[in-house]
């Protein structure tokens, strides 16, 4: 077993891909208000959705409340895609490395949200990130029955 580890999940939701996007790209700052895993997001430095903003999520994993200090490194709108990468915090404490990457991929009724998780772990005792995979899936059904319930999201 490597140091390097790769998670993925496939979340079919009833919300179109733009609307799922949106939530991530423009508008994590309120996925608070109908999350209880995640408590904040904050930007830091940069603007919304833009590529180079610097972002904070404060959410609860394994128990605890955790901050991870994110980078926003890429963005591809056409493909309601987002990826972002820690620079600092909870999540550096086990790996050297650590990215979320996010596309919501369009079906004839709703989508599926696809999530990687790629890292590199700091030494052989770290286990793989399924916890936080399973977050991640579970975060995309919370947002599916939010958007689902005709909420805009301001």
């Amino acid at each position: 077993m490597g140091l390097f580890g790769k998670v993925e999940a496939d979340v079919e939701i009833t919300a179109s891909a733009s609307k799922f996007h949106e939530i991530f790209h423009q508008k994590p700052h309120h996925i608070s208000n109908f999350s209880t895993d995640i408590h904040g997001v904050d930007l830091l430095e940069g603007e919304w959705g833009k590529v180079g903003s610097i972002i904070v999520w404060r959410y609860s994993h394994d128990g605890k409340v955790v901050a991870s200090k994110e980078i926003i490194e890429a963005v591809d709108e056409e493909n309601n895609s987002i990826t972002l990468t820690a620079i600092e915090g909870c999540l550096l404490h086990q790996y050297k490395s650590f990215k979320f990457k996010l596309q919501c991929i369009p079906k004839e009724k709703g989508s599926v949200v696809h999530w990687t998780l790629e890292y590199e772990k700091l030494h052989h005792g770290i286990p793989d990130s399924h916890g936080l995979l399973q977050l991640c899936v579970t975060l995309s059904k919370g947002i599916d029955a939010y958007l689902m319930e005709d909420n805009e999201v301001a």
